[in-house]
């Protein structure tokens, strides 16, 4: 085997004495499936290495991120929603919404929120503007804090959409990023009308809530990924795919775009 696969000797010894090593952490394996079983796969890594200390086993957060990673554990619990509400921290608007979800044109009712999601211990955060009229995503921002510059992007994004006579309300809860005054501004500039959610009242902006949760179903859930560079190629090519190649019922059977165009075509 050796003067065909022209290796020295030296080589396949070493290889078949590391063979014959136990795995470094087989042990710590062993607890960390036992915590997660213990705890019926409530526990995510940072609360099994907690776990894992008082068992006098010591390791860095991520190593065993690491480790369930590689034995296919997950925690079942459904992440913490993000929650952008820090208070009165500028001027609030009135719901002038008020849940009507329905524009019988493009560009006449936004809706807006920002969602965020964690990729192998990074946080990764989305804030899309989504037209009540076909469903589609006019403009998002993807960013790995969510500031303020990842919001008046996206909203100069959606503003340049626009054509001088339209002049369309949007929709938000009271997160601090719509209560600032640059924000309000850009707003004002541009004839938008704000409107904003009650507090703590999620079903006032239920469409932007559904779409995350679509979005999250059909692509954040169903996939692994290595980094967030990756994670974010794919969350561009979802989004553009839901735009103009995910068909909806409720859009006569036609993608976002699609529905649009053909709007157009008969207006």
């Amino acid at each position: 085997m050796l003067d065909v696969s022209h290796l020295p000797r030296s080589v396949y010894y070493y290889w078949l004495k590391a063979s014959s090593k136990p795995e470094p952490y087989q042990t710590t394996k062993q607890q960390i499936r036992a915590i997660f079983d213990k705890h019926k796969g409530r526990y995510g890594y940072r609360r099994v290495q907690e776990e894992l200390g008082h068992q006098n086993c010591y390791l860095n957060p991520k190593t065993v991120q690491k480790l369930m990673v590689q034995m296919g554990l997950k925690s079942l619990v459904r992440p913490k929603r993000y929650q952008s509400y820090k208070g009165t921290v500028g001027k609030a608007a009135p719901n002038l919404l008020n849940r009507n979800f329905e524009a019988n044109k493009p560009h006449q009712k936004w809706v807006t929120d920002v969602t965020e999601f964690n990729i192998k211990g990074e946080k990764v955060y989305l804030s899309p503007i989504l037209d009540l009229y076909n469903r589609e995503i006019i403009s998002y921002e993807i960013a790995q804090r969510p500031n303020i510059s990842m919001v008046m992007n996206m909203l100069n994004q959606a503003i340049r959409e626009l054509k001088p006579e339209e002049k369309p309300i949007i929709h938000s809860d009271q997160g601090w990023q719509y209560q600032m005054r640059h924000y309000q501004r850009e707003l004002a500039n541009n004839g938008i009308t704000q409107s904003m959610s009650r507090k703590g009242n999620c079903l006032d902006n239920a469409v932007m809530e559904n779409w995350f949760g679509i979005m999250k179903t059909e692509f954040y859930y169903q996939e692994k990924f290595e980094n967030v560079d990756l994670f974010k190629k794919g969350l561009k090519e979802y989004i553009h795919y839901y735009n103009h190649d995910r068909i909806k019922q409720k859009l006569k059977g036609l993608s976002p775009v699609n529905y649009r165009n053909q709007s157009l075509l008969l207006s």
